[in-house]
């Protein structure tokens, strides 16, 4: 049974002795809810696990959902929209399938970077998703440097440690 996101959240400082495969590997299991009329994961599920997954590892880290993600009454400088996403599907996944999503997070630029999701179950391949982000001025829409934590969280990932940002 996965720990709820709240108990799993570290502060910034603790990451730098942290594995990177405690926020860069993540479990489920495959619920009814998430299966169509055949039985099988819905094509639409895959897409919704890796934005899941995505938030979750930020969390995990220590970025906190107020930090990336718009809710009312805030006012985020960067805004941080998906503008390319596809999913692979290799296998199909019932419910009750155990699920290991490992994710590839890497920058592409200095205001761009996509994370790959590598979806497991039994040891097997079984599908795979990417999302691609771009960092932009709210409420100008332009392009602009990713916010510091996102640099850090993709560092972090990338070198198996935290790094000072460029």
């Amino acid at each position: 049974m996965a720990v709820p996101l709240n108990q799993q959240a570290q502060s910034h400082d603790s990451m730098q002795n942290m594995d990177p495969w405690t926020w860069l590997e993540l479990h489920r299991s495959v619920r009814f809810g998430d299966t169509d009329a055949a039985g099988v994961v819905n094509f639409a599920e895959l897409l919704r696990w890796c934005h899941e997954a995505y938030e979750e590892s930020l969390e995990r880290f220590g970025i906190t959902a107020a930090e990336v993600f718009p809710s009312p009454g805030s006012k985020l400088e960067v805004a941080l929209p998906i503008v390319h996403c596809s999913a692979d599907y290799l296998r199909p996944l019932v419910c009750g399938d155990p699920i290991t999503i490992q994710l590839e997070p890497g920058r592409l630029d200095l205001g761009c970077f996509e994370v790959r999701y590598n979806f497991k179950s039994a040891e097997q391949v079984v599908a795979q998703g990417l999302t691609r982000h771009l960092a932009i001025e709210n409420p100008s829409r332009r392009r602009c440097a990713l916010p510091t934590a996102i640099n850090r969280w993709l560092e972090a990932s990338n070198l198996g440690g935290i790094n000072p940002v460029p």
